[in-house]
């Protein structure tokens, strides 16, 4: 799998919010205004003033239960592989599958710099997450549904196949951009696209507040931008 965007468009991403994003690809209307972006069930765990961006590789674990045999699951190296196979930055994005997620963490100070390593610029789960303090420092992004103390039982159960994080479906591939709001999924034949849509939005925005706060403020000027296409 090759990149199909340069340095510098990955560095414009991270200069973008995901709102603003978010209306740019509306105005393409590619996908349904409630589709492809995660719920308040994942929060971002450090919020930051760049954005996270990066290529999406998958997994799916489980934690609730110990193995038939021992007490504890082998480490998985595996998706190590299929980590690389993907063009950096890249984005481990996990689900766990147990019926009530969150009982023990993949994803800690351990795997964040493993991750790290191997050009992970962040991991986003609906499960949970630990040794935040840790993690934090290294600006790693962690996007999840809860903090907990302990990693329980768990264990990759699968790699590289399609996962649902927080109602947003996520591919293998995919392109993904998470901030303090939620982590949103890009359609890449947008992408070289969006930034000159986001300036245009930003202009009638700046037009839109600008009379709000000026002294000849009226409803017939507040109209007539609004009425405006971006």
């Amino acid at each position: 799998m090759k990149s199909d965007l340069t340095p510098e468009q990955y560095e414009a991403f991270r200069r973008l919010d995901t709102c603003t994003v978010s209306n740019a690809i509306e105005t393409f209307e590619v996908r349904l205004r409630n589709e492809g972006f995660t719920d308040a069930t994942v929060r971002c765990m450090f919020p930051r003033v760049a954005s996270m961006v990066g290529n999406a590789v998958t997994a799916k674990i489980r934690c609730s239960g110990p193995p038939v045999e021992g007490h504890a699951y082998l480490e998985r190296t595996d998706w190590w592989n299929l980590i690389l196979s993907v063009p950096p930055p890249r984005v481990v994005v996990i689900e766990d599958i147990d019926k009530i997620p969150g009982r023990g963490a993949l994803l800690g100070e351990v795997h964040a710099n493993i991750l790290s390593a191997l050009d992970c610029v962040g991991a986003v789960t609906n499960g949970a997450v630990r040794d935040l303090p840790a993690v934090e420092s290294t600006g790693f992004y962690f996007f999840a549904r809860n903090a907990v103390v302990s990693h329980s039982y768990v264990h990759i159960v699968s790699i590289g196949g399609p996962v649902e994080i927080g109602g947003l479906k996520v591919k293998t591939g995919d392109l993904l951009q998470g901030d303090c709001h939620g982590v949103l999924s890009i359609p890449r034949e947008l992408a070289a696209e969006i930034p000159a849509a986001v300036e245009r939005i930003r202009d009638k925005e700046r037009k839109l507040i600008g009379l709000c706060r000026a002294p000849d403020f009226s409803l017939a000027k507040l109209r007539n931008i609004v009425r405006q296409k971006p």
